[in-house]
């Protein structure tokens, strides 16, 4: 890597904040999104929801939307979080596989690809989802998944598709960050 190439930021896993280290990590800021700033638009996404569950005890710490204590953020946080940027989502269809999505689309229009997979934790008993986003910086696409030790450089885009196609064929979706309307 040359000196002249721009450091890329990358979030590491901590507890279940993996869509917050995502969008830290898409937007490459640090704090693009904090931890109170996705809670008050889960919070918001809560008191518009029209299918609202009646309150328990536990309603305290498992929200609708996110895990009070450790996070665990669903798709909605992400789409609000996205549209307050400028950015819009557009679901992958699956069914056609990686090879449809134009990864060489300019940089003013594919913004980056947020993939959410399937994961299992502690001997296979926790069953959760993890978030994971990709971005290319300087025409090189990264995987900065929070999960790794340091941002991974895919060497071509047969290696991304493969990559978001092994990810579809365990149940993961493809969602593609556009600037913009999509």
């Amino acid at each position: 890597m040359d000196n002249e190439r721009k450091l890329i930021y990358h979030e590491r896993q901590r507890l279940q904040f993996c869509l917050l280290h995502t969008l830290n990590n898409l937007f490459q800021e640090k704090d693009a999104f904090t931890r109170a700033h996705l809670n008050v638009i889960a919070e918001k996404l809560d008191l518009v929801d029209p299918n609202k569950t009646t309150w328990t005890p536990l309603s305290v710490i498992f929200k609708p939307h996110h895990n009070a204590l450790t996070g665990n953020y669903d798709i909605n946080v992400l789409i609000a979080a996205l549209e307050e940027r400028g950015k819009s989502v557009i679901w992958h269809d699956r069914r056609c596989g990686a090879s449809s999505i134009d990864l060489d689309e300019p940089e003013d229009k594919l913004f980056g690809i947020v993939l959410n997979v399937p994961v299992r934790r502690y001997g296979g008993l926790w069953r959760s989802r993890h978030w994971i986003a990709l971005r290319r910086v300087e025409r090189v696409w990264y995987n900065l998944d929070s999960d790794l030790s340091a941002p991974y450089p895919f060497k071509n885009t047969e290696e991304i598709r493969g990559f978001l196609d092994d990810g579809i064929s365990i149940g993961g979706e493809v969602l593609l960050v556009m600037n913009g309307e999509g």
